[in-house]
């Protein structure tokens, strides 16, 4: 059970504001409360001349505030002194959540780049993890406005949910070499219309959130921890 706080018995998953304890409930509200404020996201993020860190946090506030009082601060805010992985994978110190998003939209920001290395912006993006959940719908939002902005599409109805995350989790560990870029090429499309987007995002399979739960590996301040942190991070950058 991902359990940061400590308190799921008192609280619920994540201190949701209904205190709930089924998972199977909890996905149900998450994915409601998705498609309740997607057309929201998305208008917030078509009227922002440039796509900043603050904004990943403002779409997931948009998303999930009715349901998580801490919806729109990040990792860093919450639980700074947290290492979290999932299966595995482990995130970036919360320290350096920004840092990574930054690179991600760094390379966005340029459309012959993002056409590109649409793969690895996404890859940087995930690493960041911002949030405790909730981060693949966000991350979903903002990279598909990211797309639109650089004139295309990617077809994410015709992904398949395990490949997608199979190569997503190689370009997380060994970044920029073409792992996520290679898989999404097959399925970039023409640019469409952000008013069609609604219904086809909210329709891609999984994101109903039923994947791997994250894990807390323990505190920075552990030793232990720290080492196998460090050495994910060594093996990363090689």
């Amino acid at each position: 059970m991902f359990d940061p706080f400590k308190d799921f018995e008192e609280a619920g998953y994540l201190q949701n504001r209904f205190k709930e304890k089924n998972l199977e409930i909890v996905r149900e509200i998450e994915h409601t409360m998705f498609r309740a404020g997607l057309d929201d996201a998305l208008s917030y993020l078509s009227n922002k001349q440039q796509i900043t860190y603050s904004d990943f946090k403002a779409v997931h506030k948009i998303l999930f505030h009715e349901f998580y009082p801490w919806a729109g601060k990040d990792r860093n805010e919450v639980v700074p002194n947290l290492a979290i992985s999932k299966a595995n994978t482990q995130f970036c110190h919360p320290v350096d959540i920004e840092r990574a998003v930054a690179e991600g939209l760094k390379i966005a920001h340029d459309k012959i780049q993002m056409r590109k290395r649409s793969g690895e912006v996404m890859g940087y993006f995930a690493y960041g993890h911002p949030f405790l959940d909730g981060n693949g719908r966000t991350m979903l939002i903002i990279h598909s406005e990211l797309c639109y902005r650089a004139g295309f599409c990617i077809d994410w109805q015709q992904t398949a949910k395990n490949d997608y995350l199979s190569a997503l989790s190689k370009e997380i560990t060994s970044p920029g070499k073409n792992h996520l870029d290679s898989y999404l090429s097959t399925f970039i499309v023409p640019q469409r219309d952000r008013l069609a987007w609604g219904g086809s995002i909210g329709d891609i399979k999984g994101l109903d959130g039923s994947q791997a739960q994250d894990s807390v590996e323990g505190e920075y301040s552990n030793q232990e921890v720290l080492a196998k942190y460090k050495e994910f991070e060594l093996n990363r950058n090689k």
